[in-house]
């Protein structure tokens, strides 16, 4: 039957009486689910005060499988005494059927049958009685028609022990006729539409009314941003390597730190006002550690550690102009340092952080962007162990053909000599942009499609070209 014949027999129904009428007994008389019935209950529940249901709770028994199954062809011990012959049955033979050891059981209680242990062919049964009256069955019978009133509460416990009943709770729903009860449905508008209005045609129309309860429409949520979520998965890969995660929450670096520690001469132009941003306010630092500072100064100026360093007049003051940091390599300097302080133990570093150019803007350059830097100080490390940590790296970023991400390399004796690591110590390191990876696997093309996700302006990193095959 329809949904909506189904629909309009519940409405005739709940018309030809005054009290009411139980959901479970229409289901029972069309002969459709019971939930049928109650999505009928729902759809008129829905177009207003047509019906009224109140749910209601009842408890009845139910035949389990097993029980429908003795309803059908007989309890155990009825079935093992219908296949005794008046001969009798080997014992043996009895328990080889699947209802055998239950009916034997059983049928032994009722004294319908008994055993001959001392039988020359084995322990043997033989019936005790002409015929037997299969109560089990006749009581169930009576509930699966419906009729377990008849049957005293001790009996039905009888059975469920067996586990041939089983009570269960049955929700059904009540149903009478409500304040606008008809059986003709007239469909409820939920809009007011300008035509209505302009016609006039709302006053003939029957509106839904407001559910001021119902739940809206839940809001967009917010979402990472391409980069984020790129920076996060790169984050994760350098833990699962064994990284630590260098401190980078001081943009603002004074040049020795930025360069002069990093063996880079005072006249490179990359230190000039074209590539950098330089501080005015405070325009210097003035806290060195002086020992290194003062080694920093020769092997630049004198050389030393097998270099021969650039031969120049090293100044303090343009190793105290403060600027932004270039790249968060400066970081990586203050940590081999401070490292180089205590007691050698191989470390592994990264970082993932802002970085800052005085560059020119154009569609793959901006001012500011994310430097990812890796860094491992060990003995003995080479070229050779640097390719196999930017491969397992890669391979973890999932970069399946050769592109252009970044540079690497080892560190120079004259940079990590004068901050105290010891002799054999090398450092391996690689660095490159967070957004160049992140417009390769979103298909960005330029920056202006990548800043379109309403996040603070970052460049793409012009880098040295470092091609990996992963």
């Amino acid at each position: 039957m329809a949904d909506t014949g189904v629909v309009e027999v519940l409405l005739q129904r709940v018309e030809k009486v005054d009290d009411g009428v139980d959901s479970l007994d229409v289901a029972t008389s069309l002969g459709v689910d019971h939930q049928v019935i109650v999505g009928a209950v729902k759809s008129l529940q829905a177009l207003g005060d047509v019906i009224s249901a109140e749910l209601r709770s009842s408890k009845h028994w139910e035949l389990t499988e097993e029980g429908t199954e003795i309803a059908e062809q007989g309890s155990q011990e009825a079935r093992v005494f219908s296949c005794i012959p008046l001969e009798g049955l080997a014992q043996s033979e009895l328990m080889k059927l699947p209802f055998g050891k239950i009916g034997f059981s059983k049928a032994m209680s009722n004294k319908w049958i008994r055993v001959d242990k001392a039988h020359e062919g084995g322990p043997r049964i033989f019936r005790t009685v002409d015929s037997i009256e299969d109560q089990v069955r006749e009581k169930l019978l009576l509930v699966q028609k419906g009729n377990s009133t008849q049957l005293e509460e001790k009996e039905k416990n009888e059975l469920k022990k067996r586990k041939l009943l089983s009570e269960v709770t049955v929700k059904s729903y009540w149903i009478t006729k409500g304040n606008s009860f008809s059986t003709t449905i007239t469909k409820q508008e939920t809009e007011l539409t300008p035509e209505m209005i302009a016609t006039g045609s709302w006053k003939e129309k029957k509106f839904k009314p407001y559910n001021f309860e119902a739940m809206g429409v839940a809001p967009d949520c917010g979402h990472l941003h391409p980069l984020m979520k790129v920076r996060t998965q790169f984050r994760q890969i350098f833990l699962e390597m064994g990284f630590t995660e260098m401190p980078t929450n001081n943009f603002i670096e004074s040049s020795f730190w930025n360069f002069d520690s990093l063996f880079q001469p005072q006249q490179h132009p990359a230190r000039d006002q074209h590539d950098t941003f330089f501080l005015s306010d405070p325009a210097l630092a003035h806290e060195f550690p002086q020992d290194y500072l003062e080694r920093v100064k020769k092997v630049h100026s004198e050389g030393g550690y097998g270099s021969q360093g650039y031969k120049y007049d090293w100044k303090i003051e343009e190793a105290q102009k403060n600027i932004l940091r270039t790249h968060t390599t400066a970081v990586s300097a203050r940590m081999l340092y401070k490292l180089a302080q205590q007691k050698f133990t191989p470390v592994k570093y990264f970082s993932i952080d802002r970085v800052f150019r005085n560059e020119s803007l154009d569609a793959t350059h901006l001012a500011e962007f994310h430097q990812i830097e890796g860094v491992v100080a060990d003995y003995g490390l080479t070229l050779g162990d640097l390719m196999g940590v930017l491969h397992q790296f890669f391979t973890k970023l999932g970069l399946k053909k050769w592109v252009e991400v970044g540079n690497s390399g080892v560190f120079r004796p004259e940079m990590l000599l004068p901050m105290g690591l010891p002799e054999g110590v090398s450092v391996i390191a690689w660095g490159l942009s967070l957004e160049r990876p992140t417009m390769i696997k979103y298909g960005i093309n330029n920056i202006r499609e990548l800043v379109g996700h309403k996040v603070n302006l970052q460049m793409v990193y012009d880098s040295p070209i470092c091609l990996l095959d992963s």
